[in-house]
C-alpha cells in the first residue's frame, strides 16, 4: 500500500510500527487517503502464498536473516524523492541474506553499455566473486547483467535487487539470467510478488543496493544516470564509491569521470584495487604497478653513459665513444669491456657497436 521510500509516508507514520500503520490504513484514518485507496487490492495473505509458491520469503527487522547494515538508511537522508529503511524485504533464493551481504560489493552502470564496459564489468565481478565477495547489482541490461554473469562464471555469489516483485523477471530478455540467480544466488525486493517496475521504484531500489554493500563500483554512466543515483546513496550511507575510467570520447563514461573529478570517488582499474577500497584501512592492499627491470636498470651511471654513446650500425673507436659519453678514454674502455661481458656491446676491427640482433632495444628499454 505504501511505495518504497515514500517521503510522505515516512513523515506521516514516523515512529509507528508496521502493524500500527496497517491498522491506521485499514481504519482509513484522516490524512491517509492517498495510501488507503489501495486497500481493496492489498491482500497480505495472497502475497505470502505467491511467495511460498516460488520458494520466496518475507524478511523483516529482527529476523535472523535481516541485514542490519541497511538500517543506515534511517540516517542517510533523502535522494531522488526516496528515503528510509524498508519495512521488510522479499527474498528468493537458497542463500542467507544477512550472511551473503555481509561481504558484498555493488557493480552498477549504464544499460546502453559498450563492449568495453561489459568486458570490464564481467572481469571485475568475476575476480571480486573469486575473492569471496558477493556481487550485487540491479538485474538490468548492460553493466548489471555483465556483472551478474561475471560472478556466476566464477562460481561466485550474486544478488539482484529488483524494482519489481521477486516473481517477475524484468527485463524479460534477462529472464534466463534472473532465473539462474534465483537458483544459485538471491533475488531481493521491497515490493510484494506481482508488482511491476516504475521509475520511482528503480530509484528506491538504488538506496538498497548502496546501503547493503561495502561499496559501489560504477562502470560506464552518463551524467544523468541511475548508476550515479546509486553512487549518491553510497556517499550518503558512508560506503565506498569507486569509478572505472573509460575513453574520454565516450558519453557513457562522462558520469564516472565526474565522480572522480568532482565527488571524490576512488579510481579503480582492477580487482585488487576494488578489494583494497572496500576493506578495512591498511588491509588487503593492492600491489603498486611496476615495470619489469631490465639489464639497463642495473648499470651504474658511467656504464649507462658509455652504452648510450655506442653506435648502432657503424662501429666507432673508443676515443670517439669517450667524447660522445663525456668520459675519459680509460674509464670508457673499462666500461666497454664490462658491457661486452654482459653481451650488451661487441667489438670488431673498427671499434665498438651494439649487437645487431636486437639486444640494443632491450638494453636501452629503460631510457
Amino acid at each position: 500500500m505504501v511505495e518504497p521510500g515514500d517521503l510522505n509516508a515516512l513523515k506521516a507514520f514516523d515512529g509507528m510500527a508496521a502493524s500500527e500503520i496497517w491498522d491506521v490504513l485499514r481504519r482509513k484514518a484522516r490524512g491517509t487517503e492517498r495510501w488507503s485507496a489501495r486497500l481493496a487490492e492489498a491482500e497480505p495473505e495472497r502475497d505470502l502464498e505467491r511467495a511460498a509458491a516460488i520458494g520466496a520469503r518475507f524478511v523483516i527487522p529482527g529476523d535472523d536473516e535481516w541485514p542490519d547494515q541497511i538500517e543506515v538508511l534511517a540516517e542517510a537522508g533523502q535522494l531522488g524523492r526516496r528515503a528510509g529503511v524498508p519495512f521488510g524485504l522479499w527474498v528468493r533464493g537458497p542463500l542467507d541474506l544477512r550472511k551473503t551481504l555481509r561481504q558484498s560489493v555493488a557493480v552498477v552502470g549504464s544499460r546502453a553499455s559498450s563492449s568495453y564496459g561489459e568486458h570490464v564489468a564481467a572481469e571485475l565481478s568475476s575476480g571480486v566473486a573469486e575473492s569471496g565477495f558477493a556481487v550485487v547489482s540491479g538485474g538490468a541490461f548492460g553493466i548489471d547483467a555483465a556483472a551478474h554473469r561475471g560472478a556466476l562464471a566464477a562460481s561466485g555469489v550474486t544478488v539482484a535487487v529488483l524494482a519489481c516483485g521477486v516473481d517477475q523477471y524484468y527485463p524479460r530478455r534477462n529472464s534466463a539470467l534472473l532465473s539462474r540467480i534465483a537458483e544459485q544466488g538471491l533475488l531481493v525486493s521491497e515490493l510484494p510478488p506481482g508488482s511491476a517496475p516504475t521509475r520511482l521504484r528503480f530509484l528506491a531500489r538504488n538506496r538498497l543496493i548502496a546501503a547493503a554493500t561495502l561499496g559501489v563500483v560504477v562502470i560506464e554512466a552518463a551524467v544523468r544516470s541511475g548508476a550515479l543515483n546509486s553512487a549518491g546513496w553510497a556517499e550518503q550511507c558512508g560506503r565506498a564509491v569507486l569509478a572505472v575510467p573509460g575513453p574520454v570520447t565516450s558519453r557513457m563514461s562522462e558520469g564516472t569521470h565526474l565522480l572522480v573529478r568532482e565527488r571524490g570517488a576512488v579510481l579503480v582499474t582492477n580487482v585488487a584495487e576494488v578489494i583494497e577500497a572496500v576493506s578495512p584501512l591498511g588491509t588487503r592492499l593492492a600491489p603498486r604497478a611496476v615495470t619489469p627491470r631490465t639489464p639497463y636498470d642495473e648499470l651504474e651511471q658511467d656504464h649507462r653513459r658509455t652504452l648510450d654513446a655506442v653506435p648502432v650500425v657503424q662501429s666507432a673507436p673508443v676515443g670517439r665513444i669517450a667524447v660522445t659519453a663525456g668520459l675519459d678514454v680509460r674509464t670508457t674502455q673499462e666500461c666497454l669491456e664490462y658491457l661486452a661481458a654482459l653481451s650488451m656491446v661487441e667489438h670488431d676491427e673498427n671499434g665498438w657497436r651494439l649487437p645487431p640482433t636486437g639486444h640494443e632495444a632491450d638494453a636501452t628499454a629503460g631510457v
